[in-house]
């Protein structure tokens, strides 16, 4: 797969949320909330400001924390992906 987002766009794929609960319920597919986790798949080469190029404060491969429904979906490859504003994401996981 090869997508390069541009500016500060981050292209991001959702972690799957579990389908059962700790106590072994198996949850319907219309009961599960949608993860507000994922990676990090691409990155742009950040956002201009006063003509300087801004550094991205993600990287690929980072595990990222961000709003349920935030970001734009889109398939590539039949895969399903998110492509956001690096100010949509709350936190980076560590």
């Amino acid at each position: 797969m090869s997508i390069r987002p541009l500016a500060d766009r981050v292209v991001i794929q959702r972690i799957q949320a579990e389908e059962k609960t700790a106590s072994g319920i198996v949850l319907a597919s219309s009961a599960i909330e949608k993860p507000d986790l994922g990676v990090v798949i691409s990155v742009g080469k950040g956002k201009r400001e006063n003509g300087e190029l801004q550094p991205m404060s993600v990287a690929v491969g980072d595990k990222v924390l961000m709003g349920r429904y935030s970001g734009q979906l889109v398939k590539v490859d039949g895969v399903e992906l998110l492509v956001m504003r690096e100010d949509d994401i709350f936190a980076v996981l560590e």
